[in-house]
């Protein structure tokens, strides 16, 4: 389906899924973690699958989850903006029957989502903790995507951990630098680590980012931890990301 692409929009795509995400650099576009989470979290096929992208920002995600389950996908997304380029995605790669946008503070999307209904929960969350003096982006739509401005590590576990049934699952790409603030607000919220991979940018550098799934009320031990995801072998993509986005290590 044809969609109207606004002056500063242009189309993007993951070629191995043919998934074509709109994308604003004045606005937001998704990153190489975006595309890691997708990777990394393990979805339901079925078609009742419940299935919620938190922090969903221009829908990348929850897209990126369509080849991998015939469920239906809820996004929920602050930003009204970015709300609105997902849902032209949605329906530019024709996925309108299965996928919706709610344009949501995360509190006031449990009085849409139903507790205790969802089979799994991705996102991809604002990294940063929105201190007084920290630096943030002059876009606000940046600075909203960046730092918790609108929401909070604790608001987005808390959210989770109501709208999961019994054993659903988390999956969150997050900073290595606040790992033991993240399991610490796991647990108090009944979400249980269960797997845990890290990423590095170069063989022999330190991790940029780490990979997360938690369960809902799963019991508090058999963590494992996944082999380390390299990005870049010299300056291309190493074969492992090469297979994400293009289906091909070449």
């Amino acid at each position: 389906m044809e969609v109207k692409l606004n002056a500063d929009e242009r189309i993007d795509q993951l070629y191995r899924d043919n998934i074509q995400i709109i994308q604003s650099p004045s606005v937001f576009s998704f990153s190489l973690d975006a595309v890691l989470l997708a990777n990394f979290a393990e979805v339901k096929q079925s078609s009742k699958a419940q299935i919620v992208d938190l922090c969903a920002g221009n829908g990348a995600v929850g897209l990126f989850l369509s080849k991998k389950t015939n469920g239906h996908v809820t996004m929920v997304e602050i930003q009204s903006r970015l709300a609105e380029m997902a849902e032209r995605s949605i329906l530019l790669n024709d996925l309108g029957e299965r996928y919706r946008v709610l344009n949501l503070p995360l509190a006031d999307s449990l009085g849409t989502i139903k507790t205790d209904s969802v089979d799994s929960i991705v996102c991809n969350p604002p990294y940063f903790p929105n201190h007084p003096d920290s630096k943030k982006n002059p876009n606000q739509f940046l600075a909203i995507a960046r730092h918790e401005i609108t929401t909070s590590l604790n608001e987005i576990l808390e959210t989770s951990q109501k709208m999961l049934k019994m054993n659903g699952k988390l999956f969150m790409v997050h900073r290595p630098d606040r790992l033991p603030e993240i399991i610490n607000d796991f647990t108090q919220n009944r979400l249980a680590p269960k797997r845990i991979q890290f990423v590095h940018s170069h063989e022999g550098d330190e991790a940029n980012m780490v990979l997360i799934e938690a369960i809902k009320d799963g019991r508090p031990n058999g963590v494992r931890i996944l082999p380390p995801i390299i990005t870049y072998d010299g300056l291309e993509y190493s074969p492992t990301v090469k297979e994400m986005l293009y289906g091909s290590t070449k």
